[in-house]
């Protein structure tokens, strides 16, 4: 989708420590990618403009949806 995806650095540390509270280590992380990443990966095709997702220790935690950043239209460009 062209898509950035950005981790802030306190996601990396929610999500390394699911892993080992989870006793699952590297495998597992894929485990967790996909529950933080779920929603966002089956709404983003059906969504426009959407520049970049970015996920932050309270997306990862599951309190919170990903901020998403939209790029700015160019002039001459339609809706």
């Amino acid at each position: 989708e062209s898509v950035r995806l950005t981790f802030a650095e306190d996601a990396y540390k929610t999500i390394a420590t699911k892993a080992i509270q989870r006793k699952t280590g590297a495998r597992g992380l894929r485990s967790i990618m996909e529950s933080i990443l779920l929603d966002t990966m089956f709404d983003l095709p059906s969504m426009a403009g959407v520049d970049e997702v970015v996920i932050s220790g309270e997306v990862a935690e599951g309190r919170t949806s990903p901020l998403l950043s939209y790029a700015e239209k160019r002039s001459g460009e339609s809706a």
